[in-house]
């Protein structure tokens, strides 16, 4: 897993054995295992990972206008119940929230709006909820909806 693994040495000396994994990938779910020997005792602890991923379809980057699938899958084992998708780009009334059992959400035709803290949240049998979040980028005309455009001669623009 090197480089994306390491240690606070500095931490440490203060009882802080803490993995530090950047970036985390989904193959990186599972159970891990810290044993730390000192003086004649051996501690140790178990931490399970669990890992839940946020793709796009197609890949970035996303194309205004152009059909666009979002999908979140996690790695925990019980039987998803519902995805839910929070689109927190925008405050206010424009801020949207879509549920579904499937886990995806296609956006037909995305436009500049759509760009964005989008979070996605699963609900498994068990009451379990976790989430992930996902800055959506969108490459579009972000400029006024009339095509012209009047400028000062001399100025920029």
């Amino acid at each position: 897993m090197k480089p994306r693994v390491s240690l606070q040495d500095s931490a440490l000396r203060n009882g802080n054995f803490s993995l530090r994994i950047d970036p985390v990938r989904s193959e990186d779910a599972g159970l891990y295992e810290a044993r730390v020997k000192y003086n004649l005792e051996i501690y140790s602890c178990h931490v399970e990972l669990g890992v839940i991923t946020v793709t796009l379809s197609p890949p970035s980057p996303v194309v205004e206008n152009e059909l666009l699938l979002m999908s979140c899958n996690s790695s925990y084992r019980a039987s998803l119940v519902e995805t839910c998708w929070f689109h927190d780009g925008h405050v206010g009334p424009t801020s949207r929230t879509f549920c579904s059992l499937p886990g995806a959400l296609s956006i037909l035709r995305p436009a500049m709006s759509d760009a964005g803290s989008w979070r996605c949240q699963l609900r498994y049998s068990d009451n379990e909820i976790i989430s992930a979040t996902y800055n959506l980028q969108i490459l579009g005309f972000d400029g006024p909806t009339n095509p012209v455009v009047y400028a000062a001669a001399g100025s920029a623009a």
